[in-house]
């Protein structure tokens, strides 16, 4: 029987704390124990899409022990150029910081077709808690990942077809007034600027943080026809 620490995701967007998938764990020579479990996390973020499709995003992970004080359980960063700072909480007390600015192994990750990483600092903390825990202080973790929306696919069917259309509203000032073609147009383009806005809002999730300004481009439009 081998013993497990009680690592998980503090800010965990899933029902289940634990990981589900088992693993035989290593035994060295040295009495070294090696155990590398796949396990998916899901972590909730806020997403500000004022700016989409050309946003960026902040979203963080922190990973510490449910049970085991620093005496018990250590937890460290990954090798490299570490800084160390100290940092006051909001009980007013000192926590010792180690920042890694490129605290997340990338060697196994495979490159999203939605998103680029930008940055993946990682700070491991030793905090004391008053109101439970003073004489002990507990590690965890924090993983900072900056992540920036790739584009290209968004502008070209989204945002270059909503401004080809809307710039056909010129036009409609320049048809004779005694032409029924002036009205079919004027439907046209509202009708073509109905349907890229559905799809616009089909892209969105209901809690994101912000107004898009492409929305606020897509409703604006129609009036430019009166």
């Amino acid at each position: 029987m081998i013993w497990v620490p009680d690592i998980v995701l503090y800010n965990n967007a899933d029902s289940n704390y634990n990981i589900t998938i088992s693993t035989k764990a290593t035994l060295h020579h040295s009495g070294e124990v090696t155990w590398e479990p796949p396990a998916i996390f899901k972590s909730m973020c806020q997403i500000d899409v004022r700016w989409f499709p050309f946003d960026e995003q902040q979203c963080h992970l922190k990973f510490g022990s449910w049970t085991y004080s620093e005496n018990l359980l250590n937890l460290e960063l990954l090798e490299g150029n570490l800084r160390y700072e100290e940092e006051v909480n909001e009980n007013g007390i000192k926590d010792n910081i180690t920042i890694a600015d490129d605290g997340i192994d990338l060697s196994d990750y495979y490159p999203s077709v939605e998103w680029d990483i930008m940055s993946r600092v990682a700070r491991r903390r030793s905090k004391n808690y008053p109101s439970c825990c003073p004489q002990s202080a507990y590690i965890d973790i924090m993983y900072y990942l900056e992540l920036r929306r790739k584009p290209l696919f968004y502008t070209v069917n989204l945002v270059f077809p909503c401004v080809g259309i809307s710039f056909l509203t010129i036009l409609v000032f320049y048809l004779p007034s005694d032409s029924g073609e002036k009205v079919t147009l004027c439907i046209s383009i509202l009708v073509a600027l109905t349907i890229f806005f559905l799809l616009l809002v089909s892209s969105f999730l209901v809690k994101n943080v912000g107004f898009p300004v492409l929305t606020i481009f897509h409703l604006s439009a129609p009036y430019q026809m009166h």
